[in-house]
């Protein structure tokens, strides 16, 4: 497959107040190929989001480079688009007046973008929703909401920042076997950042592990189970070894997020 995602070397420093600099990535290096299925799995401060920024072209200011198709992402970008963990859904717009959203704004006119809306509300299974407000939908329904939004725009790179994350592990896991439903049809790049092992296994061809502040890569790991996959994959003794393996990588970093972070705790 050919590399769509080209990131080299990226480094960011924040230093808000001059006095205590946070290094947040250090020289982080990863390609990912058209129609790849990549998480990025780290303990808290390890500059996954950051990272994702970046990409999205929401930090502009950075050390390193960013490329799609070699052209440098220089802000935000049309081939880019991101879903956050943060519930996004415009609470005044019914489901397709949501999903329609980015097509209003491109001035696409309305009998075009409503049926593109349509078509990705059918995509993520919310038919018969159409016309509800999200004050009437379940977490997982708005997240589907807005995954819909994104994707009607036809961006080349899907960046998912932990969208589930608030959500229980059974929907979790379920919404997973959506994911992957749209991943397969529409053959869509996409990224996510997730703090769950199980899902970083059930969704993706390649885990990224990064290390605690700096971020770095410590170890990418190819998922060799076949596909196409659904959560009852789940059950076998193949995934189990793959979630052991992450952990082993990532158990180190975590303990050590969490001494640093009990020992500013106790600081302040």
């Amino acid at each position: 497959m050919a590399e769509i995602l080209e990131i080299r070397n990226v480094s960011k420093t924040y230093d808000i107040d001059g006095s205590n600099p946070v290094h947040a990535l250090d020289g982080v290096d990863l390609t990912v190929a058209e129609g790849e299925f990549v998480s990025v799995i780290g303990p808290s401060g390890c500059g996954k989001s950051t990272l994702f920024n970046i990409i999205g072209g929401l930090i502009p200011d950075y050390e390193g480079s960013v490329q799609i198709d070699g052209h440098s992402v220089d802000g935000a970008h049309k081939d880019v688009g991101v879903v956050f963990q943060e519930e996004s859904t415009f609470p005044w717009r019914t489901t397709l007046d949501n999903v329609a959203f980015p097509l209003e704004v491109e001035g696409i006119d309305r009998a075009t973008r409503i049926d593109t809306a349509k078509k990705f509300i059918r995509l993520v299974g919310l038919d018969g929703f159409e016309n509800h407000y999200p004050a009437q939908l379940s977490g997982g329904m708005k997240q589907r909401t807005a995954v819909a939004r994104t994707l009607a725009y036809e961006p080349r790179i899907m960046l998912l920042d932990e969208p589930f994350g608030a959500l229980d592990e059974q929907t979790r896991m379920l919404l997973g076997d959506k994911m992957l439903e749209i991943w397969a049809e529409l053959k869509q790049t996409m990224l996510l950042i997730t703090h769950n092992i199980t899902e970083a296994v059930q969704l993706s061809d390649r885990v990224v592990v990064m290390t605690f502040r700096p971020g770095v890569i410590k170890e990418v790991v190819p998922i060799e189970l076949p596909r196409p996959r659904t959560s009852e994959v789940i059950a076998t003794p193949e995934f189990g070894t793959y979630v052991g393996k992450l952990w082993t990588l990532l158990r180190e970093e975590a303990s050590q997020g969490m001494i640093e972070t009990e020992a500013q705790i106790a600081a302040s």
